[in-house]
């Protein structure tokens, strides 16, 4: 029974693999734009440095936790890899002031707040404990991460727009939350199931929303608000005087960013 189990986890995970690694290259669209006009257009670099952060601790977690891990260690990997090239290539492209935060924030968030939390959990704990501290870590970082949709939610609401809301987004960003979530389940892995639950919560009001607003009378408003993917939610980021739809961004409610 407990291979079944095994076996039925792997299915999942292996399809959460294929959908992250999807949501994963989203972004590529607005990075090739950056690269062919030489410029960042406005966009914030704050989703991405999230993204890596949120990669960087689940990798962490995979090899500490050891068994059944290597479909959490293979998309995580390959979320590192790609959000490194987008930040490499929004600070080579940012003006200067964009640049010189995108490089607080690394530092931050992944040189010196990743880098404490490794420090405490190998000297402050060991085996069971640490493994749940980190879990716990990567639990809540990943439900504060979530809360990034009700803000183009809210915006779909006060709008009546669901341009910053694609259909096909949601519903992969759901399927995606579901495949992970089973992973956990099955594997009775909790720290990556639970987040999920939100994720799919979350796709689904999202997908309501879009079928209530798509052919509604949208309504202008004041602020410019661009829809910026960020690999594994998406984040609203101010574009000076423009308003721009999403360009097909990310969301990863489950690992591969769980």
């Amino acid at each position: 029974m407990a291979m079944h189990r095994e076996s039925w986890a792997f299915v999942f995970g292996l399809l959460g693999n294929i959908i992250s690694f999807g949501v994963f290259l989203a972004p590529l669209p607005t990075f090739y734009q950056i690269f062919k006009k030489k410029s960042t257009e406005g966009y914030q670099s704050l989703p991405y440095v999230v993204a890596l952060f949120s990669a960087m601790l689940w990798i962490y977690y995979a090899f500490v936790k050891r068994e059944a891990a290597l479909l959490l260690i293979t998309i995580n990997t390959f979320g590192i890899v790609v959000e490194s090239i987008y930040l490499t290539i929004f600070l080579i492209y940012a003006p200067r002031k964009p640049r010189l935060t995108t490089i607080k924030l690394l530092l931050l968030l992944n040189v010196f707040g990743f880098g404490a939390m490794l420090l405490a959990t190998l000297y402050l704990s060991k085996g069971a404990k640490r493994l749940a501290i980190i879990g716990w870590i990567c639990l809540v970082f990943n439900i504060s991460v979530f809360a990034a949709p009700l803000f183009i939610i809210r915006r779909v609401i006060k709008t009546r727009s669901v341009e910053y809301m694609p259909f096909t987004l949601s519903m992969f960003l759901t399927i995606n939350a579901v495949m992970w979530f089973f992973y956990g389940l099955l594997l009775r892995d909790y720290y990556v199931a639970l987040p999920n639950t939100l994720g799919f919560l979350f796709g689904i009001i999202q997908m309501v929303m879009y079928l209530m607003y798509r052919n509604a009378t949208p309504v202008a408003l004041d602020e410019p608000v661009k829809a910026q993917e960020a690999n594994g939610h998406i984040i609203g980021a101010v574009k000076m005087g423009t308003i721009e739809p999403n360009h097909g961004g990310a969301g990863l409610g489950g690992v591969g960013k769980v």
